[in-house]
């Protein structure tokens, strides 16, 4: 079940993201925040919020930054309220981008969230029109590690439920129905295995290339300005990512 990974063009540069920690961390607070508001502050009740609170180790989030998300959505501490409000449209040449938020104002965002289409060649269009374009699976990756048998995880994760398994040189790719992504986590965890990613994300059928310099160069500066917003918690995008990107 090798090859190229759907995951390599659509998550986040980590390089990039390493630089902007700070700035991740906020956005993964906000997140663990509305998790709580939502559904509680028992991680074993309430799915929502153990997947934000493994995403936010896996990004090696300090504790305490957690417990205090944590209190602030169930009370103990003051915070803003914050709603999940999600946008679509189109990046160069029609490139698929959907955009997920958490913010305490939605006509700040809508206004810069469309401001960031405009400006890179693309344009924010109405719910729902490239949402169909991707599937919503669940999404594990284990970083490489020299004495780690190929073989014998793909079958164990496979037995644990999972739907797809990807091998890279640098990690491997674990795919799931959202269903399932607890159950084939928690097995996988259980056995000794631990997440550089962990989450229920969203996984383009189809990719589209862009030949065009001035489009490529547009569509790196649209995720970013996206990526930069701290309203904004996640972006989603179809564009195959030229390996050789400069960033």
């Amino acid at each position: 079940m090798a090859g190229h990974s759907k995951w390599a063009n659509i998550k986040h540069r980590k390089g990039r993201q390493d630089a902007k920690r700070a700035k991740i961390f906020t956005k993964l607070a906000r997140a663990i925040t509305v998790a709580v508001k939502e559904g509680g502050d028992d991680p074993e009740y309430n799915a929502a919020l153990a997947a934000a609170v493994d995403k936010a180790k896996a990004e090696n989030m300090p504790n305490d930054n957690i417990d205090r998300a944590i209190k602030k959505g169930s009370g103990d501490l003051d915070g803003a309220s914050f709603e999940e409000i999600s946008y679509e449209g189109y990046g160069p040449n029609g490139v698929a981008v959907m955009v997920k938020c958490l913010t305490d104002n939605k006509n700040r965002t809508a206004a810069d969230v469309r401001h960031y289409f405009s400006k890179h060649g693309g344009n924010l269009g109405a719910t729902g029109c490239v949402s169909f374009m991707f599937d919503r699976k669940g999404i594990l990756i284990i970083d490489r590690k020299e004495n780690m048998d190929e073989d014998e995880m793909m079958m164990q994760a496979l037995e644990a439920g999972a739907e797809d398994f990807e091998a890279d040189d640098e990690y491997f790719e674990i795919t799931t129905t959202p269903e399932d992504f607890s159950a084939v986590k928690d097995a996988l965890k259980g056995i000794g295995y631990e997440f550089s990613t962990a989450e229920v994300s969203f996984i383009p059928q189809n990719q589209t290339k862009l030949d065009s310099k001035e489009d490529i160069k547009n569509m790196t500066k649209l995720i970013d300005a996206l990526e930069d917003n701290d309203d904004v918690q996640d972006v989603y995008h179809n564009w195959e990512m030229p390996e050789d990107l400069e960033i």
